[in-house]
């Protein structure tokens, strides 16, 4: 039977904060504008604590300013502060925030927490400052002939019976050339469980004939195998996004791996790459 708003009234405010912990940061929103005693329950730390992820104090204790976290002055003010700006963890290296709707957690490995070939050395690989990322250092390739970039996460650290779509974010620079040449192959592995598929990594000349035909021929090659080609997607942030793949974080530790590889030997360059993003589907 189906608990009306007079009911819920009767009820403690403590009784209600419990029931309300089985709901998620939306629905609390919207329930604290039905009635005074809904709005006093949705508005608890009890409550707002409950929406927090388990491990949110060893989170803080790794921002690069974990003092600003600690001193909020509510759960419900911690959590909306957890939403509204990415900490940078771990030396300024791994980006964190949480989903307002839903609290689930979202992860950026920045550049530097990556295995990227040949990244250390100038010929191919430079290492610099961008206005316009979040993180403090970018790669960008100067020229290469051969593409791989792969990163590593444990489920532990995410929102536990939740899937997640892994990105690689980039831009390139004015220099771009050979990244339309073919697609790169992109995987996501967890145990014995992968997932590959073919991405570009830059599309500048989608509308012209001439790279119609191409990704025609590409696409038509690729259909053969039963494989899908990705193109990269405007972000919010300005950044672009390359989908590599997904998976299901259950309760059981587990590690995951992620890669991006063009070996094709054509030369190419101009790429930037801020990270890798791991976030709720």
């Amino acid at each position: 039977m189906a608990i009306s708003c007079s009911n819920i009234d009767t009820l403690p405010e403590d009784c209600v904060s419990k029931i309300l912990t089985y709901t998620s940061p939306l629905d609390a929103c919207n329930f604290s504008m039905v009635s005074s005693t809904l709005h006093s329950a949705a508005n608890s730390d009890t409550l707002w604590r409950s929406f927090l992820p388990s491990d949110y104090e060893d989170i803080i204790s790794r921002t690069l300013n974990p003092l600003t976290l600690q001193s909020s002055s509510s759960y419900r003010h911690l959590f909306f502060s957890l939403c509204q700006q990415p900490l940078l963890l771990d030396r300024g290296h791994i980006s964190f925030k949480l989903d307002k709707y839903s609290g689930k957690k979202t992860y950026i490995l920045s550049a530097r927490e990556l295995s990227i070939t040949w990244s250390n050395d100038p010929l191919y690989w430079s290492w610099r400052a961008s206005p316009e990322s979040r993180f403090a250092e970018v790669a960008e390739v100067r020229t290469v002939s051969w593409l791989e970039i792969k990163g590593k996460m444990r489920t532990h650290i995410l929102t536990p019976n939740t899937t997640y779509v892994v990105y690689l974010i980039t831009k390139v620079s004015h220099r771009v050339y050979g990244l339309d040449s073919a697609p790169a192959e992109v995987s996501v592995a967890m145990a014995n469980k992968v997932q590959n598929g073919m991405a570009y990594l830059y599309n500048k000349y989608e509308d012209t004939m001439f790279y119609e035909n191409h990704r025609k021929m590409e696409r038509n090659k690729l259909m053969e195998d039963n494989k899908e080609i990705r193109v990269p997607s405007k972000r919010d942030d300005g950044w672009m996004e390359i989908e590599l793949g997904e998976f299901f974080c259950g309760e059981v530790d587990m590690e995951v791996k992620m890669s991006v590889m063009e070996v094709g030997y054509r030369l190419k360059g101009g790429l930037i790459v801020e990270g890798i993003e791991v976030r709720p589907k």
